[in-house]
């Protein structure tokens, strides 16, 4: 999913993996809810308005599976709104349900705040076992089920994509500065990111032009800490992020690629990152699965062929993934539902893969999509990439506070990037972000 996803926002996103399209059984439409007269109880004459409000794309709209449950479900419409910046999405709707109004009946939830919902906002949302939600569970994988469960068993929310982590890079910049362009080899010389970040100075010294070798040294640092189990919090609760040694050689590493020069100094989100796709603005930027949308959506025609995708350094990681919920003050909860039920199946999974690029979470979507390949990324094996990753991603330790903790980070980082700040400062501005945040 959705980036940032900031952990995870997402906007233009994903143009079209053909992989070929998956048969609807009549199976899988008795799965969706049947006809338009049990899935429109709330609605006058029949007919239904369900309200989705996302962060960001989810992509839906854009692989036509909204246009494709209207025809599924005569008498029910879909309209969907969207904001692009995820935190901006949160403060809204954290405003809207503590007053119970202008709830849509549908709620997109970023991975780093699912904790904040299972644990603090639990009596916000429907428990979607009473719909039969219980029944899907072997559906999805272990860990999204469990982040979305509540103290007492609630299912709170229903997985959509997960955010297995890779590096994506512009072969025809890698050219220019006589960096090798081969994707298997380019693994091995960044296998760690003390490498990655060699082979940055390198580039550094030989590219042409204002190109710079990463987006920013706020990704840098966001799919770093996604390699790991432990972030912020530990198993048991406790806040760990200012003791954390993972999360500060990833601090580090993200301090070292700004005093080097080397990050093009963007903010993800911003319009000027989004033009930088095109014009060549940086040559390498961590990618989870999610993001090649993103890139396809920004870079244009024009950039076909010129990306392309290779594991990650460092090992295997997870940034972003979401869930769609339903509120207690939804005006059509069953409706709600069973569109929620259909978005999230192994079948849409599988199809939102393959155009938009949103790696699946479902159990039987992951087999599905595993020999998937881009054109757009020089015919990058994609399902094998992000699907290696996805298998030997850790289960992540999820905590209350996740967003707005890597949220101050990365603002601190932002300052060492733009503004020259010390480590030191900015390591202490960001503790001080955190306390006023979260108290």
């Amino acid at each position: 999913m959705p980036i940032t996803r900031a952990a995870t926002t997402t906007t233009a996103r994903r143009a079209v993996v053909r992989l070929g399209a998956v048969a609807l059984t009549g199976a899988l439409l008795a799965a969706c809810g049947g006809t338009s007269a049990d899935t429109s109880s709330d609605g006058a004459g029949g007919k239904v308005t369900i309200t989705v409000d996302l962060f960001g794309s989810f992509g839906y709209k854009e692989a036509g599976l909204y246009s494709e449950y209207e025809k599924l479900h005569p008498g029910v419409t879909i309209k969907q709104t969207d904001t692009e910046d995820e935190a901006d999405y949160w403060k809204s709707l954290q405003t809207r349900l503590a007053g119970g109004g202008g709830l849509a009946d549908v709620q997109g939830i970023e991975v780093g705040r699912i904790a904040s919902v299972t644990q603090q906002q639990a009596e916000r949302f429907e428990d979607l076992r009473k719909y039969g939600a219980d029944s899907l569970k072997e559906q999805f994988a272990p860990a999204k089920w469990a982040a979305a469960t509540g103290k007492s068993g609630e299912v709170l929310g229903l997985g959509t994509d997960v955010g297995p982590e890779a590096m994506c890079y512009r072969t025809d910049l890698f050219k220019q500065a006589g960096l090798p362009t081969d994707r298997e080899e380019l693994a091995k010389k960044w296998a760690t990111w003390d490498g990655y970040l060699a082979l940055g100075k390198q580039y550094k010294a030989k590219a042409t032009g204002k190109s710079a070798w990463l987006d920013s040294v706020g990704s840098l640092y966001s799919i770093m800490i996604g390699q790991e189990k432990e972030r912020y919090y530990d198993a048991s609760g406790k806040l760990i992020w200012e003791n954390n040694p993972a999360l500060r050689t990833a601090w580090d590493h993200a301090v070292q690629a700004a005093q080097g020069g080397l990050s093009a100094k963007l903010d993800q989100w911003s319009p000027q990152w989004n033009q930088a796709f095109a014009a060549g603005s940086f040559a390498t930027i961590p990618c989870p699965a999610w993001m090649l949308g993103y890139i396809k959506g920004q870079a244009g025609e024009s950039g076909k062929g010129k990306w392309d995708v290779a594991a990650l350094p460092g090992g295997a990681g997870n940034w972003g993934g979401s869930y769609l919920a339903v509120p207690k003050a939804a005006k059509n909860k069953k409706e709600a539902y069973e569109l929620v039920k259909w978005l999230t199946a192994p079948e849409q999974q599988t199809k939102l893969f393959e155009k938009q690029g949103n790696f699946p979470s479902a159990t039987g979507a992951i087999a599905k999509v595993s020999g998937a390949k881009d054109p757009f990324f020089s015919d990058a094996p994609i399902g094998q990439i992000f699907g290696e990753a996805a298998e030997a991603a850790p289960v992540q330790v999820l905590g209350v506070h996740d967003q707005n903790i890597a949220q101050q980070i990365t603002n601190a980082l932002s300052e060492v990037e733009r503004k020259g700040t010390s480590p030191e400062k900015a390591w202490s501005n960001a503790k001080k972000g955190v306390a006023n945040t979260i108290g």
